[in-house]
């Protein structure tokens, strides 16, 4: 690698989290990764987890700061104010916090604060200044100090006690026993002891390393430790590979060998977020996890790919970096720099400015700028071409020392004769060229940034363009942002749709096949086009090396903090070596060793919590990965995939679509689905589009109540009721239709009787009538025999008394006489007769005379005689007798009585009172 000891401006990978990410207080004091994976950090608000996506804070019951953490296993060991014990998962999945303390308050001194945790042969190791408590998982035993006790380190089958004051320990069977003192290390603080070949490694924090072999300690000749003394080392850890790390408390991190000498000096110039290292530990990876006093980083220090970041931004944005007689040149919008023997960096005086390509020609440097075409060596920067913008440059095939150069203006060429660099521009191809490869010695194609490609011939001696030829409607699917290419021989051409190639027996653009099988439809090529191995940039914004001749990525760099620094649609690898490249950033670049392998691998997704309607359920209710629930609840599953590197997660649902939907976060809701069994599947997506084994998530939605078995019986309970019902309706409506009618019937009988009764009386009373009629009739006819009887009797009488009228001398006596005639008179106007015959007449005629009297209150009882006489239609004739009247007395009579009835002259006494009613 062309990389020397000793790179102070270059640094590995750092991913920072800042407070606005964790969301918790701004120290954290210890980390300490899980074996599954996720990492805990001992925060000043709580205890912290990431899983690789999610940090999640967690507060212990007193909310005091945790100064210490410890993960084994499953379980979470944290020390606090005091206050110490561990966290554990519940049967739902959630992290609980169980206090060790609080079994020994009568022990904890006051204001005592756990700073340190390990686990030691089956028990953990509790320490604060004052004291070790060692908890064997059952109790919890107390082991005081005469002297404030720094830290303590396991080498081997040994736990290493360190104090203040009083030396160097062992712990042996709950016991601390003196292992070694020295009155160097008096009131000095020892960070660590480390085993180091066959010696202890000891470090101090301002008195530099030493190594303790056979009871003498001798300082080492490390570098690093005038770096250390001066910046006062916090912690330390050895990797595997015995590369050393020291986390100091003003500048930040030191990476060195296992020699001390410097590699890499981490701090906030380079990308940290702080430089104080309160707490660092490594991972399963080798990745550095660092707690700082403002912020939280991991170190990539097991990759072989590095950054030069420039902090101070003179640098600016970088367009090409290329290696040049030993020298990195760095060609940025600013102007061209250069790296001196210490890697600082330096400004090449006259290159101010865009700086757009560098080039190696023979044994010279090109630069193409924006001001013309430079020739660099050393710090000279030396001007051959005045046309601006030299964007890329290209040698004619099968010819010596000829160049061709796609500028702001078009075409120029190139050519060196007699050890002079001439330039000459062709006129006919004046069009913005940034994309330029050749087809054949005297064919180029050039791409235009919105009017698509172009075909450029050339005569044979290169001084004129003969043709150009506009292939914008020959199969082009877009003339937007064409790139062109030589690949293996094919003038290829990257556009929106995909890729696209030059077929020269149809003189036409068709589809690349190939090229988007191997390549992809969405990714561009950023590096040479004439090599094997390919690096592409692809939509999602990360950047995959990839070889025609292997389906296998060869390398991906995914993280997620590269896609900020891209110069976009700039993006440039450029080859330092054949083993080594260059990718350009805002304010630096990256260094690529492309024989590395990618650590793509995505662990499958774990289920860490369950939630149906918001509330957690029971992990050991969900056996074999199965779970039901009502519906029309929702259910939320909350997944990790703690040992996967930049990913996110998807979900499909088996029974649905079957298309991968991403998740928001780390939590998937699933609502309003319908009743049934459905299987979700989880896997973790990275960003370069690989794919983790799948988990699956067997759900089983419960139907409603109304469409459950307790539905299903309500409604058949409802049916048979209905039925019942119906049926005892039917029969009660049957019951009540034969009543009515029965009623009808006998309403009917009765109307039918009534009416029979009813003829039957009617019956009755006509013959009753009839027989009153002829009874009236006979009443009638015997009244008028009375008064016919009477009639003749009066006539009689009046003749018998006109006989003793005429005979009235034959009588003796008078007195006699008179006598006789009274008899007579007294027998005509017989008042008992009238009686008896007024009677008669009252049956026959009902209340004539009431009614008469009623209407003529005038009439005297001689003129009612007369009116019933009348109304038995008596003739004058025969009612003058009966009134002892002559004929013509009774006509005067009636007469008068038609006066008193006030009747029309029209209307006649009898026809009156004939109609009286």
């Amino acid at each position: 690698m062309f990389l020397s000891t000793g790179h102070a401006q270059f640094s590995p990978s750092i991913q920072d989290y800042t407070l606005a990410e964790y969301k918790a207080g701004n120290q954290n004091w210890d980390v300490s990764p899980a074996k599954n994976g996720k990492v805990y950090v001992a925060n000043s608000s709580g205890l912290l987890q990431y899983d690789a996506m999610i940090w999640k804070l967690f507060q212990l019951p007193n909310k005091t700061t945790v100064r210490s953490v410890l993960a084994v296993d499953d379980i979470v060991y944290t020390g606090s104010y005091e206050e110490f014990g561990y966290w554990k998962k519940d049967d739902f999945g959630r992290l609980k916090y169980h206090s060790l303390s609080d079994t020994i308050l009568d022990k904890i001194s006051p204001n005592e604060e756990i700073w340190g945790i390990v686990k030691f042969k089956d028990k953990i190791i509790f320490r604060s200044f004052l004291n070790i408590y060692i908890y064997d998982y059952n109790s919890i035993v107390q082991l005081k100090s005469n002297s404030i006790l720094i830290s303590f380190s396991i080498v081997q089958d040994n736990l290493y006690v360190s104090t203040l004051t009083e030396g160097v320990f062992l712990l042996k069977e709950n016991t601390l026993v003196p292992f070694y003192f020295n009155d160097l290390l008096v009131d000095t603080k020892i960070i660590s002891i480390d085993k180091y070949d066959d010696k202890l490694l000891v470090m101090t924090s301002l008195k530099g390393s030493f190594f303790l072999s056979h009871g003498k300690l001798i300082p080492t000749r490390f570098p690093v430790n005038e770096k250390i003394k001066l910046h006062q080392l916090n912690d330390f850890s050895i990797l595997r590979n015995g590369q050393m790390v020291f986390g100091t408390i003003k500048d930040g991190v030191f990476l060195t060998d296992n020699k001390g000498n410097i590699k890499f000096h981490i701090s906030k110039e380079n990308g940290l977020l702080n430089n104080t290292v309160l707490g660092q530990s490594l991972d399963l990876f080798d990745n550095l996890w660092l707690g700082l006093d403002n912020g939280i980083a991991s170190i990539k220090l097991n990759s072989s790919n590095y950054f030069f970041n420039d902090v101070s931004g003179k640098l600016g944005a970088v367009y090409d970096v290329i290696k040049y007689k030993g020298v990195i040149y760095i060609g940025t919008n600013t102007g061209l720099f250069r790296l001196d023997a210490n890697d600082k960096l330096e400004f090449v005086e006259g290159s101010q400015g865009q700086v757009w390509d560098l080039t190696i020609i023979g044994d010279v440097l090109f630069c193409g700028h924006n001001e013309g075409t430079f020739l660099v060596d050393n710090n000279s920067f030396t001007k051959i071409s005045s046309f601006t913008g030299g964007w890329t440059i290209k040698k004619v095939p099968e010819r010596n020392n000829t160049y061709i150069q796609g500028t702001y203006s078009g075409l120029v060429k190139f050519e060196k004769i007699d050890g002079v660099w001439t330039t000459k521009h062709f006129d006919k191809a004046i069009m913005p060229t940034r994309f330029l490869v050749f087809e054949d010695p005297y064919t180029a194609w050039v791409a235009h940034e919105t009017k698509g490609v172009y075909k450029i011939s050339f005569d044979k001696d290169y001084e004129t363009i003969q043709r150009v030829e506009n292939y914008q409607n020959k199969g082009l699917n877009s003339n937007y942002n064409i790139r062109v290419y030589n690949i293996k021989n094919n003038i290829s051409f990257k556009t929106s749709e995909g890729w696209q190639k030059y077929e020269p027996i149809l003189d036409s653009i068709i589809p690349y096949k190939l090229l988007n099988k191997k390549l992809g439809k969405d990714s561009y090529i950023i590096s040479e086009d004439h090599t094997n191995l390919f690096a592409l940039k692809n939509k999602s914004g990360f950047i995959n090396f990839k070889s025609l001749s292997n389906d296998d990525e060869q390398l991906v760099l995914s993280d997620d903090f590269l896609k900020n620094r891209y110069i976009v649609g700039y993006e440039n690898v450029s080859k330092i070596n054949d083993s080594v490249s260059a990718l350009n950033l805002d304010n630096g670049f990256m260094i690529i060793n492309n024989t590395t392998s990618s650590n793509n691998g995505l662990q499958k997704p774990k289920i860490e919590v369950v939630s149906v309607g918001g509330v957690p359920i029971k992990l050991s209710k969900i056996t074999n990965d199965e779970v039901s629930f009502n519906f029309n609840e929702n259910i939320t599953v909350e997944l990790s995939s703690a040992k996967s590197l930049n990913h996110y997660f998807e979900y499909k649902i088996s029974n649905t679509d079957n298309l991968w939907y991403k998740v928001d976060g780390n939590k998937a809701e699933f609502s309003s689905l319908k009743d049934g069994d459905y299987t979700i599947s989880f896997r973790a997506r990275g960003n370069s589009g690989n794919v983790s084994p799948t988990r699956d998530l067997h759900i089983d939605v419960l139907p409603p109540w109304y469409r459950d078995t307790f539905g299903f019986l309500l409604y058949a309970f409802i049916i048979i009721l209905i039925v019942v019902l119906f049926f005892v309706m039917q029969n009660k409506k049957i019951a009540e239709e034969q009543r009515l009618i029965k009623i009808k019937y006998q309403k009917e009988q009765e109307k039918l009787l009534r009416e029979k009764t009813l003829e039957n009386e009617k019956e009755i009373i006509e013959l009753k009538n009839e027989s009153l009629q002829r009874e009236i009739k006979l009443k009638s006819k015997q009244l008028a025999n009375n008064a016919m009887a009477l009639v003749k009797k009066n006539e009689t009488l009046q003749e018998i008394k006109k006989d003793l009228m005429v005979n009235k001398e034959g009588f003796n006596s008078h007195y006699s006489f008179k006598k006789l005639l009274k008899k007579l008179d007294n027998s005509i106007v017989l008042k008992d007769e009238w009686e008896v015959f007024e009677n008669n007449f009252s049956q026959v005629h009902d209340e004539f005379f009431e009614t008469l009297k009623a209407k003529h209150s005038k009439l005297t009882p001689k003129d009612l005689k007369i009116c019933a006489y009348i109304k038995m239609n008596l003739s004058s004739k025969e009612i003058a007798p009966l009134m002892n009247i002559s004929s013509r007395g009774v006509e005067t009579h009636r007469y008068r009585l038609k006066k008193k009835l006030d009747l029309e002259n029209d209307i006649s006494v009898a026809d009156y009172l004939l109609n009286l009613k």
